[in-house]
């Protein structure tokens, strides 16, 4: 399987410094990827469905004007479902590709243990130099593999909804929220307003998804001069595939009596 990383990732070129593959966080995050693209297929069926029986009945009405808008609308559709198809295919191929490398390495590794429990003689030592060259291999295509499937993981588009915390929360106290995935940075500023009303220096943000990282989330009141560190929290970035908007809720503080409310989105990668 060929492998697009002389381009696209230098940085992961044979021989580089590499770090330690996690094939069950990529196993989380491919299936969640999976379920998504689907689901985002499946939106897109029902939407060429529902234009295709629009185009049968004004082909009888005869309103032509409007058949051949639908008629482009249904072509775009159709363009754009063959583009997800071929799409999601790329990902499992990837996928199976991974998982073949880890099978490999796995092997390879058990084997290196074997060997390096019985007796060593010239055949076995030069046998746990063939099978370290393999597990290197092995550990690099990973990488390499686990680099260009981050290309197709789309993007998180968060919108801030506000915090919630009833008797905690008194007009006209100020907060900084932080949010952070891998080297990706948020920093937004809040005021409470009267009347349960919030308002924030900016409200969206898109994250590019990460395989290996969380999303950490941290909540300072603001005092004056000084600030006051109200919580810190991690958030699975799996929980936010998401196909249409759905609000989460996020509990900032240990006892949840502060929670950070995000309207979360994901989209596919440009196909």
């Amino acid at each position: 399987m060929s492998v697009k990383s002389a381009k696209m990732y230098s940085s992961l070129q044979k021989g580089a410094v590499m770090w330690d593959p996690k094939p069950d966080q990529v196993k989380k995050v491919f299936e969640a990827l999976k379920k998504a693209l689907n689901e985002y297929l499946e939106m897109h069926q029902a939407e060429l469905d529902y234009l295709s029986g629009c185009h049968k009945d004004t082909r009888r009405n005869s309103r032509l004007a409007f058949y051949y808008d639908l008629d482009k609308q249904i072509r775009s559709v159709e363009r754009y479902i063959r583009k997800l198809e071929f799409h999601i295919s790329k990902v499992e191929e990837l996928y199976e590709a991974y998982s073949i490398q880890c099978r490999l390495r796995d092997g390879a590794s058990n084997m290196k243990h074997a060997f390096s429990l019985s007796p060593s003689t010239k055949a076995s030592r030069e046998s746990l130099v063939e099978l370290y060259k393999n597990l290197q291999e092995c550990t690099e295509d990973m990488c390499l593999i686990e680099g260009t499937l981050e290309v197709h993981l789309g993007e998180f588009h968060l919108k801030m909804k506000g915090l919630v915390g009833y008797a905690r929360l008194c007009p006209g106290d100020q907060y900084e929220v932080f949010v952070r995935l891998g080297r990706q940075k948020w920093k937004l500023k809040g005021k409470i307003e009267t009347h349960d009303s919030q308002t924030w220096d900016e409200e969206e943000k898109i994250f590019i998804p990460n395989l290996h990282e969380k999303f950490e989330i941290k909540v300072t009141e603001l005092r004056g001069l000084s600030t006051l560190l109200v919580g810190m929290v991690k958030c699975d970035s799996i929980d936010f595939f998401i196909t249409r908007p759905q609000t989460i809720i996020v509990d900032v503080t240990e006892l949840g009596t502060i929670k950070l409310q995000l309207e979360v989105l994901w989209k596919p990668s440009s196909v």
